[in-house]
């Protein structure tokens, strides 16, 4: 006869998380997804990551077919989120991924745009880039996690563009939560800086830095690091550094692979447009868990770190006064948080020798790993490549595919698909996916550039642009930031 245990219906096991540099290693101090969502960073420093990534087998990727996007959310979420109930996770999912809000029942649907090449829609969302994608499902778990823990949340951020406005509008009037995003003064575009310095709801407050991205990314990285303070405010962080962000971005790439794949056609490629990493990331995380991605082709714009690393192994972010002011400025990004996680993965997940870098490279600038076996095995066991593109590439590529296709895409999303004609070239029989990460109405002066006229703005975007903002200024000053989060959050 079959015992209880056996006869029982098979329950996911309680996913637990530690640092990429060792904090909450113990198995009895690991936390659990509610823990790390409202945490941020690690106490050491590091960026928290699950013990293992979950394993898709073939038949299950196979059942996901007929799933709606809220359904495969729910599905791939739940993995990671094990401490949240099913049907609280399901109702969170649900209410995210909808036709209102995203314009289409897709969510994220994909087209073709040139034989073998196609481009999947990540920017339906109310901030018209793909930070909504997760940031939109933030805001509910945020808010269920703190009326559950009767807790309040200072949220932390930094944006180079796109994630400060989709958190704002992810997390405005949301209870027991408090915004404070840093920005680079006048780095962003007009249409940029008009979505997120217009709102004026008051749990919003926006602080540009007279810096470029890594300044206010360092900021928020010093104060975080500052565990008194941030015991006492309760801080917390949406930027892509909070697993709960990457989490969610996983989803779309098992969609998108669901959309193309089948018996004639195994793998699909991607190419995404990188400057913090935590895009890419996901997919990295999606093929660890078996999607069926053959390869992950990086797109930089001249901000090319990343891809200095992919082709040498050397590993050296420049500093803000060589960080290029640039046409798809969400990738002005010289230090790429996120890339912490995929180096941790790459050396075995051993937080000893991600340290030993991450020494190596506060005192000498950088690190070299181009003769390791890990380095030189990169693209076959993680399948990466890369590619840059420079503004008249941008331009060029707006062009032609607005000739080729009738489509318009934005600056990023062309530094994705110029890279991803490259390697097209090298695999032709495998289909690629180019990341469409933002619409083109957001930089309007490169479309004009590019085709002699700029997007059309709906009305309410032309009022949004003639509205009043709201933000103060300072210097790269972590106390400046920490005396206006005092002002406005009672001790």
């Amino acid at each position: 006869m079959q015992n209880q245990t056996e006869a029982a219906p098979r329950k996911l096991s309680l996913m637990k998380y530690f640092s990429t540099r060792g904090a909450h290693r113990a198995p009895s101090e690991q936390l659990s997804y509610c823990d790390v969502l409202i945490s941020g960073l690690a106490p050491d420093g590091g960026l928290m990551l699950p013990t293992a990534y979950p394993k898709i087998p073939a038949a299950q990727f196979e059942a996901w077919r007929t799933l709606s996007y809220a359904e495969l959310a729910y599905e791939i979420i739940k993995l990671f989120a094990t401490d949240i109930p099913d049907c609280d996770l399901r109702a969170l999912a649900n209410a995210t991924y909808t036709q209102e809000v995203y314009g289409t029942a897709e969510i994220t649907p994909v087209s073709q745009i040139e034989p073998n090449l196609y481009l999947q829609h990540l920017s339906n969302g109310p901030t018209l880039a793909f930070k909504d994608m997760a940031m939109q499902f933030l805001g509910r778990a945020f808010e269920y996690v703190l009326v559950k823990r009767n807790a309040r949340l200072t949220i932390l951020a930094a944006t180079s563009g796109d994630t400060g406005s989709a958190a704002e509008y992810a997390m405005r009037g949301k209870k027991g939560i408090e915004v404070f995003m840093l920005s680079p003064a006048g780095r962003m575009s007009a249409f940029q800086r008009a979505q997120m310095y217009s709102l004026t709801d008051a749990n919003i407050h926006n602080i540009a830095v007279e810096g470029v991205f890594d300044d206010c990314q360092d900021i928020v990285k010093s104060i975080s690091s500052d565990l008194a303070f941030k015991e006492k405010y309760n801080l917390g962080t949406v930027n892509s550094i909070n697993w709960g962000r990457i989490c969610a971005q996983i989803v779309y790439y098992f969609y998108g692979a669901l959309k193309l794949t089948n018996v004639s056609t195994p793998k699909v490629s991607f190419c995404v447009p990188s400057g913090n990493f935590g895009n890419i990331l996901a997919g990295h995380i999606a093929r660890e868990m078996g999607a069926p991605i053959d390869q992950l082709v990086l797109a930089t714009n001249e901000n090319n770190v990343l891809d200095e690393f992919f082709k040498t192994g050397i590993y050296r972010p420049r500093s803000a006064a060589h960080t290029h002011e640039t046409s798809s400025p969400s990738m002005d990004i010289s230090k790429a948080s996120n890339f912490e996680r995929f180096v941790f993965d790459l050396f075995g997940r051993d937080p000893a020798k991600l340290t030993l870098l991450w020494k190596s490279l506060e005192r000498e600038g950088f690190f070299d790993v181009s003769q390791t076996v890990e380095f030189n095995n990169i693209c076959a066991r993680f399948g990466f490549l890369s590619g840059m593109s420079t503004h008249e590439n941008r331009l060029a590529t707006i062009k032609s595919v607005y000739e080729r296709s009738n489509v318009l895409i934005d600056t990023h999303t062309a530094d994705a698909v110029k890279v991803a004609r490259e390697h097209l070239k090298s695999a032709p029989q495998v289909p690629m996916i180019a990341l469409e990460t933002a619409l083109p109405v957001k930089f309007s002066a490169s479309i004009k550039e590019a085709l002699g006229f700029e997007p059309p703005l709906t009305a309410a975007q032309q009022l949004m642009m003639t509205m009043p903002q709201f933000v103060v200024q300072c210097g790269i000053d972590a106390d400046v930031v920490r005396q206006k989060i005092r002002a406005h959050i009672p001790a």
